[in-house]
C-alpha cells in the first residue's frame, strides 16, 4: 500500500515555503559577508543585484512544479512540463553561480546547455502525448489532410509525406539536438582543458566557433520541426494553445543563445575590449559575466510566462489518490526517454539498412507510469490504440473532462459518415462471386 502520509496535499505546501525562508535567512547572510569581506566592486554588485532576480525567481518556478506534483493526475502531460518548468531554476542558479565564479563558468554552463535540448524535446513529446491521447488515430487523420509544404528556407524541398512519415521526422528532427547539443558540450570541456576553446572569440583557429555554428544549425533545425508539426496539426492542438508555451520555450533557448553570440560580437568589434574589464580577469570573462548576469534577470520574466503558460489548474480532479512519494520519485524518472532514443536509434537503423519499420506510431504501450500514477482498483488497463473508440472532441479541461460535442476529430469527417452509413445499411444480399464458394458445414456449393 502506497505511503500517503496522510492529508499531505494539505501540508506540502506550507512545509515547502518554511523550507524555501529558511534557506534565504542562510543565504542572504551569507550573501552580505561576501561583499563586506571585500570591496564592493562592480563584479560583486553585479552578482548581488543578479542573487536578488534569482530569489524572486526561484519561489515562482518551484511553486508552478509543486502544485503539477499536489495534482499529479495526467502524467504523460505533466512529466514533460515538470521537466520544462525546471528549466528556469537550473538556468538562473547555474548563471548567477557562473557570475561568482568565472574560472568554473565553462563547466557549470554544460549543465545548462544540455537541459536546453532536453527542454525541447520534452516540448516535443509533450505535444505528441497530448495527440496520442485525444485522437487514437492520428496517423490516419494526418493522412487525409492537406500536404503540409517546407516552410522557408526548405521550401524548395520536397514535402515529407502526410502520416506516419511526417511525425517520425519531425519527432526525430527533435531528438537529433538532445544528442548533439551534449556531444559538443563534450568536446566543448576538452577543448577548454586543451586550451584551444576560447569562448567568446569568433576566429578560426579556435573550437569555441565551429561548436557555435554546429549547435546553431541543429538547434534551428529542431526548432524547424517543432513549427512544421505545429502547421500540420494547429487545429488538434489548440485545445491546450501552444502558441504561448512555445514561445516560453524557443524565447529562453533562443534569446539565451543569440544574446551570447551578440556579446561576441561587441567584444569581437572591440565596443568590449581590454580597457574596460572592471573586477574581471579578461575581456572574455567580461563577456560571459555579461551573459550571466542578463539571464539571471531574464528568468524572472521567464518564471512568471511559464506559471501562465504551463499552469496546473487544468489537471486538478475533485477526487484525487496517490502517493507524496510517488508524484516525486515520477518526475525523475527517464526511463520514458531512455527508451525512446533507444527505439529512434533503432529506426534509422532500419531504414539505413533498408528495412524500414512500418508502425512508428499507434503500437501498444506498456502500462506504466504512461497509463497513470492513480492506477489502483478503479483504473482499467490501457487498451490497444485500434480499439479505442474515437474521442470525443471540445473544451480541454484535463483528461476525463473534455466537454463531449456531437462529432469527432479523431477521423475526418466523411470517412466517419462513410463508415456510419455503413453500419445503418448492412448489405442485403451476397456479392454475385461469393455465390459459388463451398460451404464450410456441408460441402456443398452456396
Amino acid at each position: 500500500m502506497p505511503c500517503t502520509c496522510g492529508n499531505w496535499r494539505r501540508w506540502i505546501r506550507p512545509l515547502v515555503v518554511f523550507l524555501y525562508i529558511l534557506l534565504l535567512l542562510v543565504v542572504l547572510p551569507f550573501c552580505i559577508w561576501e561583499l563586506q569581506k571585500s570591496e564592493v566592486g562592480t563584479h560583486n554588485k553585479a552578482w548581488f543585484i543578479a542573487g536578488i532576480f534569482v530569489f524572486m525567481t526561484i519561489p515562482i518556478s518551484l511553486w508552478g512544479i509543486l502544485q503539477h506534483l499536489v495534482h499529479y493526475t495526467q502524467p504523460e502531460l505533466q512529466k514533460p512540463i515538470i521537466r520544462i518548468l525546471w528549466m528556469v531554476p537550473i538556468y538562473s542558479l547555474d548563471s548567477w553561480i557562473a557570475l561568482k565564479y568565472p574560472g568554473i563558468a565553462i563547466y557549470v554552463d554544460t549543465c545548462r546547455e544540455c537541459y536546453e535540448a532536453y527542454v525541447i524535446y520534452n516540448f516535443m513529446i509533450f505535444l505528441l502525448n497530448y495527440l496520442s491521447n485525444q485522437y487514437p488515430s492520428l496517423v490516419l487523420m494526418l493522412e487525409v489532410k492537406e500536404q503540409q509544404r517546407h516552410l522557408p528556407p526548405l521550401c524548395c524541398c520536397p514535402p515529407w509525406p502526410m502520416g506516419e512519415v511526417l511525425l517520425f521526422r519531425c519527432k526525430l528532427g527533435v531528438l537529433q539536438y538532445t544528442v548533439v547539443r551534449p556531444f559538443t558540450t563534450v568536446i566543448a570541456l576538452i577543448c577548454q582543458l586543451c586550451g584551444v576553446y576560447d569562448e567568446g572569440n569568433f576566429s578560426s583557429k579556435n573550437a569555441w566557433t565551429y561548436l557555435v555554428i554546429v549547435n546553431n544549425l541543429s538547434q534551428l533545425f529542431a526548432m524547424y520541426c517543432l513549427v512544421l508539426f505545429y502547421k500540420a496539426l494547429r487545429e488538434e492542438l489548440n485545445p491546450i494553445r501552444p502558441v504561448g508555451k512555445f514561445l516560453c520555450v524557443k524565447l529562453v533557448v533562443f534569446v539565451s543563445f543569440w544574446q551570447a553570440a551578440f556579446i561576441a560580437f561587441l567584444v569581437k568589434v572591440g565596443v568590449i575590449s581590454d580597457s574596460h574589464t572592471w573586477d574581471w580577469d579578461s575581456v572574455e570573462a567580461v563577456a560571459t559575466g555579461l551573459q550571466d548576469f542578463i539571464i539571471c534577470v531574464e528568468m524572472f520574466l521567464a518564471a512568471i510566462a511559464h506559471h501562465y503558460s504551463f499552469t496546473y489548474k487544468p489537471y486538478i480532479q475533485e477526487a484525487e489518490e496517490g502517493s507524496c512519494f510517488d508524484s516525486f520519485l515520477a518526475m525523475w524518472d527517464i526511463s520514458d526517454i531512455r527508451a525512446d532514443i533507444s527505439e529512434q536509434v533503432r529506426n534509422v537503423g532500419r531504414t539505413v539498412l533498408g528495412r524500414p519499420r512500418k508502425m512508428y506510431f499507434g503500437e501498444e504501450q506498456e502500462h506504466n507510469e504512461h497509463t497513470s500514477l492513480l492506477s489502483g482498483g478503479t483504473q482499467e488497463p490501457v487498451t490497444d490504440a485500434s480499439s479505442m473508440p474515437p474521442s470525443p472532441t471540445g473544451r480541454y479541461k484535463g483528461f476525463g473532462q473534455t466537454t463531449i460535442t456531437p462529432h469527432s476529430l479523431s477521423a475526418p469527417a466523411g470517412l466517419s459518415s462513410a463508415m456510419q452509413e455503413e453500419d445503418d445499411n448492412p448489405p442485403t444480399s451476397l456479392p454475385q462471386d461469393t455465390k459459388n464458394l463451398p460451404n464450410p458445414d456441408n460441402g456443398t456449393i452456396l
